[in-house]
């Protein structure tokens, strides 16, 4: 009766080792089971999130990743598709840059056995004793003894035993010498003419013909001395006046 006795006492405690165990061992499984719970429920807020419906099945659960990645492509795609916008700040305006406007006392001088063909354009003042094909434009005197075939321009212009063929503007006065032949219009703000004009003469102040003066054109001017002796073929009109006549005798 002892061994029987001392075996049942064995077997006894056997069991209560081994019960401890499998209680640990279900605690363990509970707990991973927890967790895995927990690890599912994080999952699910995620794939909300992302429009993707949830589920624990694993065929399920590798479809929805898939689903996933196939979203997240598409996304960085559209991204890479779409052109940066690309923001310019606000440049200031730049004033154009104007060159000051001024006179040189420099004098040019196109000599007697000199030819010029083309435009000429100078700061300062011009004497042309030989030959110019082109156009005049200078921004102080302009003094002609010599041929011009083209317009000339200056501050003021004078001309003696000289052709010009070509329109004559002054922003000052126009000085026409005698034996000199102009086929062209004049335009200035006075002038003497003691030369030949063939064509118009707009002077927005005096003008004086001298003895020696021919002109074949109509005058405008503010006032008008002709001296005896000169010729003038054209009509001639004081637009310029302080005083109007066709006001005068206005009905």
């Amino acid at each position: 009766m002892g061994f029987f006795q001392e075996l049942k006492e064995d077997l006894s405690q056997a069991v209560n080792e081994l019960v401890p165990e499998e209680e640990a061992a279900s605690t363990a499984e509970s707990e991973v089971s927890d967790l895995s719970a927990a690890e599912e429920d994080i999952f699910a807020a995620a794939e909300a999130s992302m429009g993707i419906e949830h589920t624990s099945d694993v065929a399920d659960m590798i479809a929805a990743s898939e689903e996933m990645d196939k979203t997240m492509s598409e996304f960085e795609a559209e991204l890479e598709s779409t052109p940066a916008r690309v923001i310019t700040p606000p440049q200031p305006k730049e004033e154009p840059v104007v060159e000051p406007e001024y006179v040189s006392d420099e004098v040019a001088t196109i000599t007697k056995m000199m030819t010029v063909n083309g435009d000429l354009n100078s700061r300062g003042s011009l004497d042309v004793i030989g030959a110019i094909n082109g156009n005049i434009k200078v921004k102080g005197k302009l003094n002609i003894t010599g041929n011009v075939v083209g317009n000339s321009e200056a501050a003021e212009v004078y001309a003696q035993d000289a052709t010009i063929a070509g329109d004559v503007t002054s922003t000052g006065s126009v000085k026409v010498g005698s034996n000199t032949v102009i086929r062209g219009n004049i335009y200035a703000t006075s002038a003497v003419i003691a030369g030949a004009v063939k064509g118009d003469i707009d002077v927005h102040g005096p003008v004086i013909l001298d003895a020696t003066a021919i002109v074949m054109g109509n005058i405008k001017s503010k006032a008008v001395q002709i001296n005896n002796g000169a010729a003038i073929e054209g009509m001639c009109s004081q637009c310029y006046a302080d005083v109007s006549p066709s006001n005068f005798f206005k009905d």
